[in-house]
């Protein structure tokens, strides 16, 4: 199967490579060029996982999004949420019917993606995906290696329109062993890890990342008291999930650090132990903050207003990270339900939209 992946961050890197080793037709699409350069010079990535060192040929690396679309089954898109709408604008003219694009994870990308496509003209009847988790837990170790610490076990994905279900999932679990379908894409954000473990990590380790050089918010910054927090945010989210109908598995957080059954396994613990996120983190600029808190913390305290559900801590947060960036993410966030335009639907119809789509 011929599958392009869309970006250039850690994930896109793990995606090519584990992609490529088994057996798939890999094209790698980024826009920095001198970032593109090497691996367009020599299409193979250095993985490095338990099984050890090796090198992994792809199909190839290319400046021209159209190379790697066009005739492509799966477009896997991992990139931050503020990536997607412009990664729609360069893919959409290119861009056929059948197609299957995967959000891991997507933030309701679904929706503003599509929404990107009908203003361009684009009518290709595209199915879009969306998951809680990117499918590897990864770092780049450099500009062609990339290192892959755990692979996602259990991947709960909502299809956008969720009637193109059956198709769409038939083609993620030609890449992906460990895809769980469930009820729609709004399900599906409302599975994104981001926006409920890495506000409380960053925020109430603020002095600390703007202290230190380098720092694990996954180590010494979980503390007792940051995973009270989070497992009360958790809370909101799997409540919100409730109020729209949803039902179990919510796959619930505390599963990440205590047992097997997330989305990782037993993860928390090797990603500690790898060292790989004991990194510089930019509290103003990382993606922690720029993604996790102003598109996916702001769509979780939209949703519950919406819901009418009570959300003091997705609230709460919001509004401190709000006075951390002198921005009001929760007026100015691109994934609100007012910046999305679906604030003013009734239930039965942003339940008919998930299901049906938006118009050609």
């Amino acid at each position: 199967m011929k599958i392009a992946v869309l970006g250039g961050g850690h994930g896109c890197y793990a995606a090519a490579a584990d992609m490529a080793e088994r057996g798939h037709e890999v094209w790698l699409w980024r826009r920095d060029g001198a970032a593109l350069a090497p691996l367009v010079a020599d299409p193979t990535i250095t993985l490095v996982d338990a099984a050890g060192k090796r090198a992994v040929p792809i199909a190839g690396a290319t400046h021209d999004i159209g190379q790697a679309v066009t005739g492509a089954a799966l477009l896997f898109i991992p990139g931050p949420a503020f990536a997607q709408c412009d990664i729609a604008r360069l893919a959409g003219p290119f861009m056929h019917d059948g197609q299957v694009a995967f959000l891991a994870p997507g933030t309701l990308g679904s929706i503003a993606m599509t929404r990107v496509l009908r203003a361009m003209g684009v009518r290709a009847r595209v199915a879009f995906a969306e998951t809680g988790t990117l499918p590897w837990l990864c770092r780049k170790h450099g500009p062609v290696q990339v290192a892959i610490t755990m692979r996602a076990t259990r991947l709960p994905t909502g299809v956008f329109p969720a009637r193109d279900a059956p198709a769409a999932l038939a083609v993620l679990r030609m890449a992906f062993d460990s895809i769980e379908p469930i009820e729609d894409a709004l399900s599906g954000a409302l599975m994104n890890a981001g926006p409920i473990i890495h506000p409380p990590l960053i925020l109430m380790n603020a002095g600390p990342l703007e202290y230190n050089e380098r720092y694990d918010i996954h180590n010494e910054g979980t503390q007792a008291s940051v995973r009270r927090v989070t497992d009360a945010l958790d809370a909101e989210r799997i409540a919100i999930r409730q109020a729209f109908g949803y039902g179990p598995e919510h796959f619930p957080l505390r599963d990440h650090y205590d047992n097997d059954r997330w989305m990782y396994g037993d993860s928390h613990q090797r990603l500690v132990e790898s060292g790989d996120w004991r990194e510089h983190i930019d509290l103003l600029h990382h993606r922690y903050m720029r993604e996790d808190v102003e598109y996916g913390l702001a769509l979780l305290a939209s949703l519950a207003r919406y819901a009418g559900t009570a959300a003091p801590l997705a609230h709460g947060l919001l509004a401190i990270a709000s006075a951390i960036c002198s921005t009001d993410f929760s007026r100015t966030s691109p994934r609100t339900l007012t910046h999305l335009g679906l604030e003013a639907l009734s239930r039965q119809a942003l339940s008919d939209l998930l299901h049906e789509g938006l118009a050609q």
